[in-house]
Parts: C-alpha cells; sequence; structure tokens
C-alpha cells in the first residue's frame, strides 16, 4: 500500500493552483469539474506519477474551524521536503511569499513554515541525513 492522494484544504482553488504550480514549482496533475467545483491535484515536477496533492475546497461546515485552530496553533497543514532549505527560503521569500517561522535547526531537520495564501501554514523541510 502507498499514498496516492492526500489534501489540503484551500480558500480558492484558481488562486491555490497559481501559488502552488507558479510559486510552489508543482505541475498541475489533474484539473476536472466536480459540480461547482474541480478534483485538482498537483504532483512535484520530479516526480509526476508520485503522490498527488489535492487542493480541496474549504466549503465543509467542518473545514474553516479546523483550518483557523491550526493556524492560530501554529500547526502547518502540510510538510514539503527539499533539498536546500536555505536555497529555498531565499527563492520563495524573494517571490513575496510570507514566512511565519524563519528557517531553524531542530536536530536532524532544518524547517521554516510560510502562509499558503489560501488559509494554510505550510512547513518545508530539509533531512540532514539526506544530505
Amino acid at each position: 500500500m502507498k499514498v496516492y492522494v492526500t489534501s489540503v484544504f484551500v480558500d480558492d482553488q484558481a488562486r491555490a493552483l497559481d501559488f502552488y504550480t507558479n510559486i510552489l514549482g508543482f505541475e498541475k496533475k489533474t484539473d476536472l469539474p466536480v459540480g461547482d467545483f474541480r478534483w485538482l491535484t498537483v504532483t512535484g515536477k520530479d516526480d509526476p506519477s508520485g503522490t498527488e496533492l489535492l487542493l480541496e475546497p474549504s466549503n465543509h461546515r467542518a473545514v474553516p474551524g479546523f483550518k483557523a485552530a491550526l493556524v492560530a496553533d501554529g500547526i502547518p497543514a502540510a510538510s514539503f521536503k527539499v533539498d536546500d532549505l536555505r536555497a529555498e527560503y531565499r527563492r520563495l521569500h524573494g517571490l513575496g511569499v510570507e514566512f511565519v517561522q524563519e528557517p531553524m535547526v531542530a536536530g536532524d531537520v532544518t524547517m521554516a513554515v510560510f502562509n499558503d495564501t489560501c488559509g494554510n501554514l505550510i512547513q518545508i523541510i530539509e533531512m540532514k541525513s539526506d544530505n
């Protein structure tokens, strides 16, 4: 068994697609209409057949409170692995991404957290053991 798709709830699918592809560098994988919304997934450019991230609408009644609680407590909705966190931080910061946690070392990882413009905090992480 392996993970096929996981999701992040987004306030606006079009804005999320723009941010996740044009800023973060993911590629659009699937874009199918489903009622008023879309089944909209992205994947890593270097792994197009890998796990898909569903940019899922935040329209379920439980989602707004859940997302607000996570953000209030500083808990990321998702975590993405990068090869060079400091370089990725500089790249994203240069593109205007708002970081709520600057790069910090925590044991064998370096991490930072940013606002995805769609109601979520997202963590990026570099594993020292991978280098």
